[in-house]
């Protein structure tokens, strides 16, 4: 693994990790393209320097948790459904699916169809409702929450994508598009730690003063794509619906099953 590599991997990490489109696919899907060798070391890196993307969500709000105690209890209750589920399937996820070509492109290409599907439901039923996009954001109920932590373990398939999982479910429990893309953000704090806390401690890596330097690397850029990445998506978000990235997902999906079919 070379420094581009780091760079490049850690750009992706940073612009993917917020949108609907499954960062750790795409993570998965660069290294093999750019052809980094398998290690321990690629596995605990495209894992871990998701540590960038969680700082940029500290960063970027940490005024609005520090001024909420509610909204952090809203946050651990919608965590606790996502650790329970992780933990009950990390060892079957990390030793057969994730790294599975064939399973990343049906669950980007199936995503890709939900989303669509759904954004044509709430076209229809009118779910963008001026009066809960006027709501605090610690105003999501505790069940909601709860029910938002489920969607999201769904996000432990590779491909799935958790911030698809969670908005897609955000919203079809009627919440407004600015208020659960936020909640997905600050949900991704304990969620994406503790993803990382817990890969490292099953298979700690041994890191050399390159591999330390290339991860340090990956995680500076991962952090500064990351915040651009949110700021982008907040905007993106005030004109326009998910179908975009439901089509680029089916698009994606399509590249893969074509890669492995004659390559």
């Amino acid at each position: 693994m070379t420094i581009i590599h780091s760079i490049l991997l850690g750009l992706i990490e940073g612009i993917t990790e917020f949108l609907p489109i499954s960062s750790t696919a795409h993570l998965i899907i660069a290294a093999k393209a750019l052809k980094v060798p398998s290690s321990d070391f690629l596995d605990s890196f495209l894992i871990s320097i998701q540590v960038g993307a969680i700082l940029s969500v500290a960063v970027l709000y940490a005024k609005t948790i520090i001024k909420s105690p509610k909204l952090i209890l809203k946050i651990a209750a919608a965590f606790i459904p996502t650790a329970i589920i992780g933990l009950a399937a990390y060892k079957l996820v990390k030793e057969y699916l994730f790294d599975s070509l064939p399973l990343i492109a049906s669950t980007l290409f199936v995503g890709g169809i939900i989303i669509i599907l759904l954004e044509r439901y709430f076209a229809r039923r009118n779910y963008d409702q001026p009066e809960e996009a006027e709501k605090d954001l610690s105003s999501l109920s505790y069940r909601q929450a709860a029910y938002i932590g489920i969607f999201q373990a769904l996000a432990i398939v590779p491909g799935v994508s958790r911030s698809a999982a969670t908005i897609m479910g955000g919203l079809s429990m009627g919440l407004s598009r600015k208020n659960i893309v936020e909640f997905s953000f600050l949900l991704a704090l304990p969620t994406m730690f503790a993803a990382t806390a817990l890969d490292l401690y099953k298979t700690p890596p041994i890191l050399s003063g390159d591999e330390l330097n290339l991860w340090i690397i990956g995680l500076i850029v991962s952090f500064i794509t990351a915040v651009l990445g949110i700021k982008f998506f907040l905007k993106f978000i005030k004109k326009h619906d998910f179908r975009i990235f439901g089509w680029y997902r089916i698009i994606i999906a399509l590249l893969i099953l074509a890669f492995i079919l004659y390559f």
